[in-house]
């Protein structure tokens, strides 16, 4: 090869390939599906529950599935931090375990698909979807319907305390879903005849205060709303409650489970393995909009008979009749 040729192939040999024309690597493809988790309590079962569904549905952590697991507990301000954290993660979905992830998730992300596991409020009235039917732009999943509960709650609270005429609500003002379940509490308050005395906990370290103030108001019982600060502080709020002989109505059955009088709301687990069926279907492909938001269709009430008899209480028979489960 003589000296010029030499040159022009060591020259074309040198020469960087124009962007324009290099072949761009492929994407690289995940092994498995990544989704998050977002919710307030890490001993909560709804997280062992939503993994179960996700089990029927053929999914197995760490195996065919990876998730992200964030957790607020008692300081409820980090939820906007979890929120941030898992949508720079690129996820291929995100589960809101309650009504302050979702909406902390609406505000971080308006493309990564968000499956609602349980909302205390009015999706709608919220500015969350577009419509139950159609909710549009990234979220979907289901609704407690906890603002519709409130005079069920109240009237099976009256049936056991005939006497019933002041209650306690001890509340959260500033979570969403909120200030909707204490208008519908003071319409069924007027309905029945009960006067509300509010009882706001914006903090853990309110809870205490509240209970006390309850006890020396001379409230009858208290009603808790349900709320995912107060749902971490369940445990606390029963023991409380006990100590004071104040009977309870809770919004979810865990509060019974760990020592509350009676609970009654949607059925936790349902919702919870309900809400591995959307984020399946996010995976195969459907977008989130166009699934229609679900409501409960299974309620419990539960009443716990220890808890009656620490405070003194007898439970009527047509009450009892009426609990889907007594612990005894």
């Amino acid at each position: 090869m003589n000296k010029p040729c030499a040159i022009f192939f060591l020259v074309a040999f040198l020469v960087p390939v124009s962007p324009t024309h290099a072949q761009k690597p492929p994407p690289a493809r995940r092994q498995a599906p990544h989704i998050g988790y977002l919710g307030g309590d890490a001993k909560s079962p709804s997280h062992e529950a939503f993994r179960q569904g996700l089990k029927d549905l053929g999914y197995l952590e760490g195996q065919n599935i990876l998730i992200e697991w964030r957790y607020t507990e008692d300081k409820s301000d980090r939820v906007t931090e979890f929120a941030t954290e898992l949508v720079r993660l690129d996820l291929d979905a995100i589960v809101a375990a309650n009504a302050a992830a979702v909406s902390a998730l609406k505000r971080a992300t308006t493309t990564i698909p968000i499956v609602v596991e349980s909302y205390g409020g009015d999706l709608v009235a919220d500015g969350i979807v577009t419509s139950f039917a159609k909710p549009g732009a990234n979220i979907t999943g289901l609704t407690a319907l906890d603002s519709e509960l409130s005079g069920r709650q109240m009237s099976l609270l009256k049936e056991t305390l005939p006497k019933l005429s002041r209650l306690a609500v001890i509340w959260k003002s500033d979570d969403s879903g909120s200030p909707i379940q204490w208008q519908e509490t003071q319409t069924a308050a007027g309905i029945l005849g009960i006067q509300l005395v509010s009882h706001k906990v914006q903090i853990s370290g309110e809870l205490d205060s509240a209970m006390e103030n309850a006890m020396h108001e001379k409230s009858n019982a208290i009603l808790v709303l349900r709320n995912p600060l107060l749902y971490v502080l369940r445990k606390k709020i029963v023991i409380l409650a006990e100590k004071k002989h104040l009977a309870g109505m809770y919004p979810s059955s865990e509060f019974a489970d760990d020592g509350g009088l009676m609970s009654y709301g949607a059925n936790s687990n349902a919702q919870y393995r309900r809400a591995a069926t959307f984020v399946d279907r996010i995976l195969k492909g459907a977008h989130p909009g166009d699934l229609p938001i679900e409501t409960p269709t299974k309620f419990d009430f539960v009443i716990n008979l220890k808890a009656a008899k620490q405070i003194g209480l007898t439970i009527p028979q047509s009450v009892l009749y009426r609990a889907d489960k007594v612990i005894r």
